[in-house]
């Protein structure tokens, strides 16, 4: 208060020395200490004297000190009327000063004015004339307004708001709860005055809520640390299970900071936001990520051990916040995964809609992976009615069930006991499925293997002829370069499956060859040369001939072959790949990518890992997981290349238990294939496709035989998934589509049982009610146009059946040149209802192409077209949504405009 008296009084008496405050001084201040005075600092005296002769006496003795500019400032109740002339003509002011609290705070903030609310609250005049920092307060208006001195006011005497000063609107919850957290912050509030703590704490109600009085209080009582995880306990208040001494324990916990039992749960509330962003924050992989991860955990850990402190553990079992509550919601995952898939999905959609399970994608990853195969084995008993037929629905099927049981294999990463034995006993039934599979296939392999060639495959595609098949048709097209081949060594269906996935489908189209029967357009596979090792299903993949061989007779093999068609082939290994310091990719293969011939390129980097014991402990093969494949891609797209992405073989991984050796067995020549007799889980394959063992091996089908020490996976055997080759066929544009040859949407590429139930049926519902189409229909389809004129009318008045039949609808056409058919339009509409509203450009055309049988070269115009249709007076009815990835179609506001409802 002195401090602020001389900054403010000494600036229109600077000759003057002596202060005299009519005031008392408290007895515990300080006498004599060094002020800053109109920027300097000035050394200072305070004395209380209760006479005018001691202040005479006081004044003297100062005078009296040598070279001194000592200023004194004498407190006194004298009345100024019994101060003599002499003694006034030496003060500032020649008179007894009075102190006015609103005038010193007024002249700290070089304000002319302030606002009248101030000089009612003497806990902040007080408050702003002590806290006063070095620096000074801001000068920043004119008037000083209560919002802009209390914001001031907290700023320094707490640390919350802004460093840079502004107003008051920086400050929120979130702002307030992290400074709960800090070390200093909260131990500064308790050093505050009961009048300033309880100013400070109406004021911040005001500003940020309702949740400033609990977390204050908790602040002021000394459990800032814990206050944010008292605020998670508040939810127990909710809970539909929480036992009947729930409150009281709560009660317990937060003590006489409860100061309202209204209050908690808007404090539980403003927790909860702020968590659910932290959350957010988290799933960065950046170093604010992790420590936002570190930050959300501390507050839950600390949370979840005062609810088992408290008794609390059983409300919160399922907390939709606690970690405990993710565990608990995993548990009863496991326990509904012995029921029906229905009773699974349930339980899965309550572990997906915990907070933390953001935070958590291995242990969902690996929940969603338990209730896909739940709902595959849900499916019909697979049958195994030929080889042909066994290779693509592997691809198509079992493949994608084999993906979920290595993601499956590895557990629960929150290591729950309980979870892991459900795991364990899904991964039995599941994998007893498969072995079954695999015998079956076994036995055909052993019959069709005895006469199979390539000029009679019986219905099989085989290896030799998947150049012929697949890549010659593209090299073909004639609108644009020839195709680049990808032979990724050693890739199965499961790792095709989840490459498939990672595919940009905003670059690349996936395309097929138009299916000779019925069916609907899959993914193509082969069968791959036997034994199933890369000397032999390799050099045959690369020769377009069954042949054995490495590196040079592959480049060779390769080169004849596209000569043979009357192109220039060249190939690429494992060491002319890569560039040299500042190169992605060897100039060499570069220039070749640039010209006219066909390139191939071998990886090996998924057969390198099996080889050296990584694949054991991978469970997902990404894009960016195989050396060179995304810069081979990015490259192909820019050379405006079709892709064909291709194995030679799949292979099988180890299972058996750890410190288990190799199967004895005579005639040994590799990993998975010998000479001798068939044991049980072997068969014995012979026949003009067998390149080894004088045309007679014996094979296991069973994953869990080895005849050589172990490694990550082995290949070579009869199993389904070491002969069957996955192919992926890509174009950049769909420009570049042979003909007869159709776009595969990537949700025909997915089996039913991979996603929901909802979704499952939406699938089965198009498999089974898809229009069939001739040979010749389908050929047909291809040189047509992009629209058809004519104008059918579905029969049947689905929602989309509803919105072409109306007269808005009619209207809309008018003005939309060369329109779609009806019927299309009407197929999209349900297709995207059915769906819940979402579908990827490629779906949404071939849902158009299945009712019209005509196709849509180019589903992004297509969609245009539907969206000019749709979207009456320029309401987004249709959208393309995730940078064009994604059709959105929005029901609601579809029936509102055509006036419809849904069927």
């Amino acid at each position: 208060m002195v401090e602020a008296l001389l900054e403010t009084e000494l600036r229109r008496a600077r000759d003057r020395r002596l202060l005299l405050v009519h005031a008392r001084y408290d007895s515990t201040a300080p006498t004599d200490f060094t002020a800053r005075v109109d920027g300097r600092q000035r050394q200072v005296r305070v004395t209380d004297q209760e006479s005018v002769l001691g202040i005479a006496d006081a004044w003297q003795r100062v005078l009296a000190e040598p070279d001194s500019d000592r200023l004194l400032v004498v407190t006194t109740d004298v009345p100024a009327g019994a101060l003599g002339w002499d003694l006034r003509a030496h003060a500032v002011g020649r008179r007894s000063l009075t102190v006015d609290r609103a005038e010193i705070v007024k002249q700290l903030f070089g304000a002319s004015d302030i606002d009248p609310r101030m000089i009612r609250e003497a806990w902040l005049l007080e408050a702003l004339i002590d806290a006063e920092p070095k620096e000074g307060w801001p000068r920043e208006a004119s008037v000083l307004t209560r919002d802009a001195a209390v914001h001031a006011l907290v700023r320094e005497q707490l640390g919350l708001g802004r460093a840079d000063g502004g107003n008051s609107l920086d400050l929120d919850t979130n702002a307030l709860l992290a400074w709960s957290r800090t070390s200093a912050g909260p131990s500064r509030f308790q050093e505050l005055s009961p009048s300033e703590r309880e100013g400070v704490t109406v004021w911040l109600t005001g500003v940020i809520g309702a949740a400033a009085p609990t977390l204050l209080a908790l602040v002021a009582d000394g459990r800032a640390q814990d206050a944010m995880a008292l605020g998670v306990l508040g939810s127990v208040l909710s809970a539909p299970d929480a036992p009947p001494g729930a409150s009281f324990a709560l009660g317990g916990l937060f003590g006489s900071s409860l100061r309202s039992v209204e209050d908690l749960p808007k404090f539980t509330a403003s927790v909860v936001g702020t968590l659910a962003r932290w959350i957010g924050e988290a799933e960065a992989n950046t170093a604010q990520g992790a420590e936002a991860r570190q930050r959300t955990f501390s507050v839950l850990d600390r949370a979840d051990k005062l609810a088992a402190e408290a008794g609390l553990g059983h409300a919160l079992r399922t907390d939709p916040l606690l970690p405990s509550g993710l565990k608990a919601r995993l548990t009863d995952l496991a326990t509904a995964l012995e029921g029906s898939s229905q009773e699974a999905e349930a339980a899965l959609e309550q572990v997906l809609s915990h907070q933390l399970a953001r935070l958590h994608q291995a242990s969902c990853t690996a929940a969603r992976m338990a209730v896909r195969i739940v709902r595959w084995l849900d499916t019909p008993t697979p049958a195994v009615a030929s080889v042909g037929q066994a290779v693509t629905d592997h691809v198509a099927q079992w493949g994608w069930a084999d993906r979920a049981l290595a993601v499956l294999a590895e557990g629960d990463p929150l290591g729950g006991s309980v979870v892991g034995q459900a795991y364990h006993r899904l991964i039995g039934k599941a994998r007893a499925r498969r072995a079954a599979i695999d015998e079956a296939f076994a036995t055909r392999l052993s019959g069709w293997t005895r006469t199979a060639t390539a000029d009679a495959p019986a219905g099989a595609l085989v290896i030799e002829d998947v150049l012929a098949t697949l890549a010659v048709p593209l090299a073909g097209a004639g609108k644009g370069a020839p195709p680049l081949v990808l032979v990724l060594d050693g890739m199965s269906a499961a790792i095709a499956a989840q490459l498939g996935d990672e595919i940009d489908r905003r670059v690349w189209t996936e395309v097929v060859p138009a299916p000779q029967d019925e069916e609907a357009p899959r993914r193509q596979a082969a069968v791959s040369m036997l034994p199933s090792v890369t000397t032999i299903s390799r050099a045959s993949l690369l020769c377009g001939t069954a042949t054995s061989g490495k590196q040079a007779a592959e480049v060779q093999g390769f080169a004849s072959f596209w000569q043979r068609h009357r192109r220039e082939g060249t190939l690429f290994h494992k060491g002319q790949i890569g560039g040299a310091e500042g190169h992605r990719i060897a100039p060499e293969l570069l220039e070749s990518l640039a010209g006219d011939g066909v390139v191939g390129v071998v990886l090996n980097t998924i057969d390198d890992a099996l080889d050296h014991g990584r694949e054991g402990e991978r469970t997902r093969w990404r894009l960016k997981d195989i050396s060179h494949l995304l810069d081979l891609l990015n490259a192909a797209r820019d050379y405006g290349r079709p892709v064909v992405l291709v194995s030679d073989h799949g292979h099988v991984i180890d299972r058996s238990p750890k410190g288990q050796g190799p199967t004895k067995a005579t005639g040994v020549q590799s990993a998975r294939w010998r000479t001798g007799t068939a044991a049980e889980g072997e068969i014995e394959l012979r026949g003009p496709r067998v390149l080894e063992g004088d045309g007679s091996i014996i094979a296991p089908w069973r994953e869990n035989i080895r005849y050589t020490p172990r490694k990550a996976g082995y290949h070579g055997g009869a199993a389904l998934a070491e002969v069957t080759v996955p192919v992926i066929t890509l174009v950049p544009s769909q420009e570049l589509l042979p003909p007869g040859w159709v776009v595969l949407p990537h949700e025909q590429a997915v089996p039913h049982w991979w996603e929901s139930r909802a979704d499952a049926a939406v699938s089965q519902e198009a498999e089974t009610s898809a229009p069939r189409r001739s040979r010749r229909q389908k050929a047909d389809q291809q040189v047509e146009g992009l629209f058809e004129a004519a104008e059918v009318v579905p029969e049947t008045l689905t929602l989309g059946g509803k919105v072409v039949a109306t007269q808005r609808y009619q209207t809309q056409k008018a003005f939309v040149r060369r329109a779609p058919d009806a019927k299309a339009v009407s197929a999209v509409i349900d297709a995207l209802a059915d769906a819940g509203g979402r579908l990827t450009p490629d779906a949404v055309a071939a849902a158009a192409t299945a009712a019209t049988g005509r196709s849509q070269r180019n589903p992004e115009i297509f969609v245009t077209v539907v969206q000019r249709l749709l979207n009456v007076e320029g309401y987004g009815v249709l959208d393309l949504v995730d940078a064009g990835r994604t059709v959105e179609l929005n029901i609601p506001l579809l029936q509102d405009q055509f006036g419809t409802e849904q069927p």
